[in-house]
């Protein structure tokens, strides 16, 4: 363990849902926390005014939770440190560690597409700039606007990361890059690291797209005095056509797994193991479980592949095995699309324990469940027409449900004792029974086992649908 708290943070922008690869942070920084004791810090990073809406904050709030990502501290808002970031960049600034660039962004653009044309690369250091040194005198003596650029170092910047390994960045690749833009407004690399040493964050975990941005971190770490975090770059998560993830490739924030019926344990679950093993065979894992086996070291450096179906494949486990309670508090917005009320909670919590093991999302188990409370159900002519064509079917079901409206106690022992004692009276094999009583009862060719749903259905309920059911033969 560190000899110092370990802090992480996950900073999100407020610009969208919460994305799956951002989600997958949050959960990887929660376990760090939670298996070194530390402190996890929720920062949403709302200075993009433009680009931030107060909506989508509490909705990556929301979904954090729903998933089950706890932080410690916050969440705190950057624009509300605005005066903060300012008066770090002014520090460095006074020290002579940035400077003045007095070049509009046209004439950046400009010089970008003249280089560009020549096959170079435009990056800015001091002294490279478009304009001629009179003529930055001379706007510097007019008071015009200006930008804060910070001086990047002359040597290589290395570290050590903990999914990638030993990172090198070579100086020729460095920009001078903007800390104020010339209306004042700080940038995210100011932002982002003057928030990172106040908040004491020791660890940073976050996508690899943010790997470019690291050497520019680290020098303002450097040069403001503070120690440099510890860095992890997780790789991308693609969709199975091997591009990444988004909506033309599957569904890709949490906000859309929530609607598809996924479980939030299912998901938290699933996405940990999205760049990160156990290192055994083990998968499905309780929070408590990943959090006593993970560690950064088994983190992948390789794109991980985000697949629809194992992830449905994981919450039918989930689906199976979560407290009944769990699964009922989760379904009641399913339930309740579908139609489904709760007269008899009893009733509901025992049909969909019945069911919840034939389901892989809420959504499946909701529609599987609406039969149950359907008073009098529509049958498929086509799925029907075998029963139909067996003259004495109708006859049969009579006699059973004459049978069932005796049957004492009603329990799926004696009802499947009746039904094969009946079977044997007319000599026919007990299938012959048990295949359109099903469909009598659920509508439907398959099921769970046919006298646990005669239980659950009810001594009146059955008898009206076997009664719906020879109407419909007869028809």
């Amino acid at each position: 363990m560190p000899d110092s708290p370990v802090r992480v943070r996950f900073a999100p922008s407020p610009t969208g849902f919460l994305h799956v690869g951002g989600a997958r942070t949050a959960i990887y920084n929660d376990l760090l926390a939670q298996k070194l004791g530390g402190v996890n810090i929720l920062r949403i990073e709302d200075t993009d005014r433009r680009r931030s809406d107060e909506a989508m904050t509490r909705q990556i709030e929301d979904a954090l939770r729903w998933i089950g990502v706890e932080w410690d501290e916050g969440p705190y808002l950057q624009s509300e440190r605005l005066d903060r970031h300012l008066e770090r960049a002014h520090q460095l600034l006074a020290e002579g560690r940035a400077y003045r660039a007095y070049e509009t962004p046209d004439e950046l653009d400009a010089e970008r597409a003249r280089l560009q044309k020549v096959g170079e690369t435009f990056r800015y250091r001091e002294g490279r700039s478009p304009l001629a040194a009179d003529e930055i005198a001379s706007r510097a003596d007019a008071g015009a606007p200006f930008a804060v650029r910070f001086r990047m170092p002359s040597e290589p910047i290395r570290f050590v990361d903990l999914v990638r390994g030993e990172v090198e960045f070579l100086p020729e690749v460095f920009d001078d890059f903007i800390l104020l833009r010339s209306d004042g407004s700080p940038t995210y690399h100011m932002s982002v690291v003057t928030d990172d040493i106040d908040m004491a964050v020791t660890h940073v975990i976050r996508g690899e797209d943010h790997l470019s941005n690291t050497p520019k971190h680290i020098a303002l770490f450097e040069r403001l005095g503070a120690t440099v975090p510890t860095f992890a770059h997780l790789p991308m998560i693609l969709g199975q056509n091997r591009k990444r993830l988004s909506k033309r490739s599957g569904a890709a924030s949490v906000e859309e797994f929530r609607s598809q019926g996924i479980l939030p344990q299912a998901l938290y679950n699933y996405l940990a193991l999205l760049g990160w093993n156990p290192g055994d065979e083990r998968e499905v894992m309780s929070r408590e479980t990943l959090v006593e086996a993970f560690t950064t070291e088994r983190l992948n450096d390789s794109a991980a592949v985000f697949d629809p179906e194992k992830l449905a494949w994981m919450n039918a486990q989930y689906m199976s095995t979560l407290d009944l309670s769990e699964i009922l508090s989760h379904a009641a917005p399913f339930l309740t699309a579908a139609g489904i009320g709760v007269a008899d909670p009893d009733y509901l919590a025992a049909a969909v324990d019945l069911l919840r093991t034939r389901a892989k999302t809420l959504a499946e188990l909701s529609e599987l469940a609406a039969t149950y409370f359907e008073e009098n159900l529509a049958y498929d002519p086509e799925l029907t027409a075998k029963f139909r064509s067996q003259e004495d079917l109708a006859e049969h079901l009579e006699q059973l449900a004459a049978r069932y409206a005796a049957v004492e106690p009603f329990d799926k022992e004696g009802l499947e004792r009746e039904l094969r004692a009946l079977a044997e009276a007319l000599e026919v094999k007990a299938g012959q029974l048990i295949h359109p009583v099903r469909m009598a009862l659920t509508g439907a060719k398959a099921g769970p086992p046919l006298f646990d749903v005669v239980e659950l259905v009810g001594r009146e309920a059955t008898a009206r649908h076997l009664a719906n059911f020879v109407a419909h033969l007869r028809g």
